[in-house]
């Protein structure tokens, strides 16, 4: 019998784990990616320690990871090296005060209460509590379903309505919702960077997005060998069974028989077809017509645009001098909300908040001597940058060194990326690093979906539901496989009993 033919356009996570998924259930399966390897946005650069990480770098949510591995018949600890981080983060303000958290409530109220003080703790224990809440209710219909039905979201409302009401606090953005539960700015300057995690601002941002702060309370891990090895773990397992992968290829358009899509064409000029396509990269490239116009009416306008946060990013190797660096870091400028403002105008921020992951420091190991570090500023999309030139490079070593911490060497020029490195390395991006702006209320409706509008043509990645991030990306490939055999199996063209991967259905 033939085997269902699937193209998978993209090596990022979501394109992996629906590879992954596909090939295990007896599709055959062929990757294109063009660059030189994969893992999309989770790549690493070259430094004088190894290969150093300059993409996504927090592991959370694991039980995502271990349920993908589990529906290929593998174990997520056979084939990753986990290590888990006792410090979540470690926080820094410029007045010298710092604050770590933990997984672990009570060593977090008591870290709190000696930070800011008992009033403090008792509002983050009652924060922690309400946001548990929300986690726990909305992590079924949103993260895990295919699609945010707005019926979904009623039962978990009226199970608890005042519980729910407090917590949600609808209508208002994270910074006003944090603005009411803690008095210290401190404290709201620090769960107001979850917003950044999906590419927004705390000012614009629902206050739906604190439950971020349950997910990393669940436990963050490291991956001993770099993030990247999950891409090129998820790559090796989906090759054991069959999965192809050319590296190096560019898509040019997509092809179409009637109004399904059928195939696509490479920049060589060559054209392959398949039952099958999934598109693992940014709605916007669709929406512009990266890929053909006809490609365009695959999802809709407000599903691509208003854009999200982009960055600027360094990767290097160095000796640390000055602080005690933890393997997640985060060093705050003076103004909680100036960033928030300068990048709303468009502007490089004066006073940025600067993330630092210090990548050989595991909880189990000290590092060596010449160590890998990933730096994180926020910076706008292209598109909205309003400078006349583009700011200095090195602009941010000055603000590290009012915390007291110097690298040796210095990074040069060629360690960061920029925004228009992303939009190049990225196409129709505009250099976003999150695809869709989460800002206004009802943002997470306006995402695609697995199911593109065109037939024959999926969705997968950061770009589309659930959304951006290293577990809401894999989900997606899950989402984006299981509507494909679900399709598949309706139509009487895929008996998965007699595949590769024994997975049955009536």
């Amino acid at each position: 019998m033939t085997r269902p033919r699937v193209l998978i356009i993209g090596a990022g996570l979501g394109g992996l784990a629906a590879a992954l998924r596909l090939a295990h259930a007896g599709c055959d399966v062929t990757v294109h990616d063009r660059h030189p390897g994969p893992g999309g946005k989770m790549r690493t650069l070259p430094s004088a320690a190894g290969p150093v990480d300059a993409g996504p770098t927090v592991f959370t949510l694991r039980t995502v990871f271990e349920e993908l591995f589990a529906s290929v018949g593998e174990r997520l600890d056979t084939h990753l090296d986990l290590v888990a981080d006792r410090v979540v983060a470690r926080h820094w303000w410029p007045d010298g005060s710092t604050l770590d958290l933990t997984n672990d409530l009570a060593t977090n109220a008591r870290a709190i209460d000696a930070f800011a003080g008992s009033r403090a703790a008792q509002q983050f224990e009652r924060f922690s509590a309400e946001t548990s809440i929300l986690f726990d209710r909305f992590r079924a219909p949103v993260m895990d379903a295919p699609r945010i039905r707005l019926s979904s979201l009623i039962s978990p409302v009226l199970s608890a309505p005042s519980v729910m009401a407090r917590a949600l606090r609808p209508g208002a953005t994270l910074a006003s919702a944090l603005a009411a539960r803690f008095d210290d700015p401190r404290l709201r300057q620090l769960f107001g960077r979850y917003a950044t995690y999906v590419g927004g601002s705390p000012l614009a941002s629902p206050a739906l997005l604190a439950l971020i702060w349950q997910a990393e309370a669940a436990g963050v891990w490291a991956i001993r060998g770099g993030m990247h090895k999950l891409a090129v773990t998820l790559t090796q397992l989906a090759e054991a069974r069959g999965a192809r992968f050319t590296f190096g290829s560019h898509i040019d358009e997509l092809l179409f028989e009637g109004d399904r899509c059928v195939g696509l064409k490479t920049r060589d000029g060559s054209t392959q077809h398949a039952d099958i396509v999934v598109f693992n990269g940014d709605p916007a490239a669709l929406h512009q017509g990266a890929l053909g116009q006809r490609a365009r009416g695959a999802v809709r306008r407000n599903a691509a645009s208003p854009r999200a946060l982009s960055a600027r990013v360094w990767s290097f190797a160095a000796r640390a001098n000055g602080l005690e660096l933890a393997h997640h870091n985060v060093l705050f400028g003076r103004d909680p909300l100036s960033e928030f403002r300068d990048l709303a105008a468009g502007k490089i921020p004066s006073d940025p908040t600067l993330y630092i992951c210090a990548q050989d420091r595991l909880a189990d190991s000290p590092p060596g001597d010449l160590e890998r570090f990933e730096i994180i500023a926020n910076a706008p999309p292209l598109s909205q940058t309003r400078q006349e030139s583009p700011p200095c490079p090195t602009a941010i070593f000055p603000t590290l060194a009012r915390f007291g911490l110097s690298f040796d060497p210095q990074p040069d020029l060629n360690a960061v990326s920029t925004p228009a490195d992303f939009a190049k390395a990225f196409p129709a991006t505009d250099g976003s690093l999150y695809g869709r702006s989460p800002h206004g209320t009802m943002a997470s409706f306006a995402r695609a979906t697995a199911r593109s509008r065109i037939k024959g043509l999926y969705l997968a990645g950061g770009g589309v539901h659930p959304g951006p991030g290293i577990p809401m990306a894999t989900r997606s490939g899950q989402h984006a496989a299981e509507a494909i055999l679900s399709d598949l199996a309706s139509t009487s063209t895929f008996r998965q009993t007699a595949m590769h991967g024994g997975m049955s259905t009536a």
